[in-house]
Parts: C-alpha cells; structure tokens; sequence
C-alpha cells in the first residue's frame, strides 16, 4: 500500500525539495489567523476523522513542513502547486481503487474536501519572513488540488473526450458528515476511458468545484472549462456539469438562467448572493450572454435508456420575470421572449450558475459542443448516531448515484445520441 508520504516523493516536483538548512526553522514562523467561516468548522473533531480515515492525515501533517523550505515566492508557488496536484492524485487514485488507504469507502468524497480545507487553514498561518501574496497562493493550491491543473486529456485517435465538473459538500452547519455525489463521481472517473453507448471509447476528465460565490465571481468555472473548450491538441467533446439536486431522482436540465436569487441560503462560508426571486441579480464577472441558455445534451437518448435505478428526466422549469413585468412566474415549459431570469431547472444557487457559466462560455468557444447540467439524487443514508461517520445505507446510496452518473455521461456522449 502506497502511503500518501510515497506519494509525494513521486508526484511533487523536485524543484520544491527541502533544502539543506530547511530543518532550523529559522526562516518560517506561524502567524494567527482567524479562521474563516468554512474553515472554522475544522474545530469539529469528525472533520479530523474523515482526513485520517480517508489516508489524508500525512498530507496535513507534513505540509507546514514543506512550507518551511520554502526560500522565495516564486518557489512558494511551484511547492504550492506540486502539493495541491499531489492531493488531487492522491484522491483520484483512492477513489478508483488504485490506492487503498483508511477505512472510508473510496469514493467518498469527503477527506478531500477536508484535507484541503485544513491546509488552506494552515496556509493562512504561515509567515515565510518574505512578502507572499496569499490569495494568490491559496487559489494556485486550491485551482491544483481541484483537478483544474495536470489534467489534459491525453490525445488518441477515435477517443471521445468528456469533461465533467462536481462540486463539494455543502449544507455541513445543518450536518457536518454531508458527503456530495456529484464530486464523488467526479474523482471516480476523471482520467477513466469508458465504454459509450454506441460501443465507442471515451475518456473523462474532471474536476470538483468549491461551493463559495467568491471564487465564482474570480472566474473559477472559466479557468476550469476555458482549457477544455478553446482548441489545442485535445479539447473536449461534451461537457456536463454535476451537481446534487432533488431526492429520488436525476434531472437533466433543459435551461440555465444568467441569475442568482437563492438568498437566503449561504454558501459554505457563509456567504450570500445579493439576489432574491424577487430581485434576482447577476452574477459578477460574466461575459455577454442570454438569459436563459438551453442543454444541447441528448436529452431524449439519456431519459429513454437511464432510469435504474433511479429516475432520470428532463427538467423543463424555469421561473422569470415576463418582459413587462415586475412579478416572478413559475413555468413548466421554459422562458418566454425577453423574460428576466430568475431561476433555471436547477433553482438560482451555484448549481444553476455553474451550467450557465460553462455553457455561455462553450457557446462562445465552441458552439457546436454537446453541453448541459445533471442534477444527481440526495445523497441520503447517514446513521442516526452524529458520531458515525458513514454506514452501509450511506455506501450503497453513493455507489448507486456515482455508478448512474456514469451510465448518464456514457449515453449522453455517445456521437451517435446526435
């Protein structure tokens, strides 16, 4: 069994190594910082569990280490990357069976989250006794450890390429154990070759997204997609967001609104969107787009193959403000002309801005590109007891959604669902 300190040997470039005199300490203090709202809920003692039951617990423990051989800022930023790639592996490489390491299920997709949470944390409190810019290193670690960096698609004749994103648990100050389905799916498979429905090969890429406004409105969703979208040797072939939806079913979404209008549900720093049904709002930072965008995926080829075991259908929701009006109106059958976004299919949250993001962006790069949003089941199944951290209704849950995720993405990227 590889441990993640091996791991790192083999994945974290050398140019990061520990020099000789890193052992001194003399170059590397620890500052106080506040934590922030999401990080501060590492006081919980279960968030220490699920790293250490997970196999993360060595990458927490030797990353102040490593940040004290760090001797200028542009070293800072290689070590900052190598470390988030490393976590990134690590997790992928657990989640498919290629790394056993703890007790957890290996697709949970909860010590990730947490491991990184905690390193973030301990980022913050580092003083190198030179100038850093620490936002600036704490987006290259988070951008890294997400998959959004060292995750090309390999180039290979007749190879379909499928891009995919998840996200992170969220909704954790209701129930701290939360796990998310779409980003377990998303470490499942990013760089699996599958079998389409057709018979034809596939490759996935992917990567799992954070649940905070800020890093949206700093343009995460655009670095992530704009490399898979814009050319070069392997661009993808469809993309499809994932997220956690509705209970007892998947739906795929027939149209993304430009709006936010969530509030006053937070994110997972607590943060809110500035936009209500009534007086949804843009999203900072998107570029010229419509209101509502439409899927391009097969929805009928997914709908009339997938429905074990759960459901899937095609989510045709939408609420707007008709042109003229003042007064938001639900509709079963998509917008109307010169309507006001309010809320896609999949509500006025970061799910919904997450389809409408990469798909302005697709129409922009690559218009003639499959694309669109799936909305897995609730992950539900957590034992009654707070304490216990996973239980075998919990397990075969994740496993159903994670394994339906893929029977969806292998009809929806068929070429000849066209």
């Amino acid at each position: 069994m590889a441990s993640a300190a091996s791991l790192l040997c083999v994945l974290l470039p050398i140019t990061v190594a520990a020099p000789a005199h890193a052992a001194d300490g003399a170059a590397c203090t620890s500052v106080a910082a506040a934590p922030d709202a999401e990080q501060a809920r590492l006081a919980d003692a279960r968030t220490t569990a699920l790293v250490e039951r997970g196999g993360f617990g060595d990458f927490v423990r030797r990353f102040p280490a490593a940040l004290c051989t760090v001797r200028g800022p542009a070293e800072a930023g290689r070590l900052l990357d190598g470390w988030g790639e490393a976590l990134w592996q690590s997790a992928v490489r657990r989640a498919q069976g290629q790394r056993p390491a703890g007790d957890l299920p290996a697709g949970d997709d909860r010590p990730l989250y947490w491991a990184r949470l905690a390193m973030t944390a301990q980022l913050a409190r580092w003083d190198p006794g030179f100038a850093i810019d620490g936002a600036a290193l704490r987006s290259r670690f988070e951008d890294a450890s997400r998959g959004l960096t060292g995750n090309a698609f390999r180039p290979a004749p007749g190879v379909r390429r499928v891009f995919i994103s998840g996200f992170d648990p969220f909704g954790l100050d209701a129930e701290l154990r939360r796990a998310n389905p779409s980003g377990s799916a998303a470490l499942q498979l990013s760089g699996r070759r599958i079998t389409l429905a057709d018979g034809s090969p596939a490759e996935v890429r992917a990567v799992v997204l954070p649940v905070r406004y800020a890093d949206f409105d700093a343009g995460i969703v655009e670095r992530a997609f704009a490399p898979k979208l814009a050319g070069g040797p392997a661009p993808a072939d469809v993309i499809t967001t994932v997220s956690q939806g509705y209970p007892g079913i998947f739906t795929l979404e027939a149209w993304a609104g430009r709006a936010r209008s969530a509030d006053p549900y937070p994110d997972n720093t607590g943060a809110l969107s500035g936009g209500t049904r009534e007086h949804p709002v843009d999203a900072p930072g998107l570029g010229p787009g419509a209101e509502f965008i439409r899927t391009t995926l097969p929805a009928e080829a997914v709908t009339g193959a997938v429905q074990a075991p759960y459901p899937v259908l095609l989510n045709t929701e939408v609420t707007e403000i008709p042109e003229g009006g003042t007064t938001p109106v639900d509709r079963t059958d998509g917008p109307t002309p010169g309507s006001r976004a309010v809320e896609g299919g999949g509500g006025g949250y970061l799910s919904n801005e997450v389809a409408y993001r990469s798909n302005r962006l697709r129409g922009e790069l690559a218009p003639t590109l499959p694309g669109g949003h799936l909305h897995t089941p609730v992950l539900t199944g957590l034992p009654a007891d707070p304490q216990l951290l996973t239980g075998p209704e919990f397990e075969r849950n994740e496993r159903a959604i994670t394994s339906e995720v893929r029977s969806v993405l292998e009809h929806a990227a068929a070429p000849t669902a066209r």
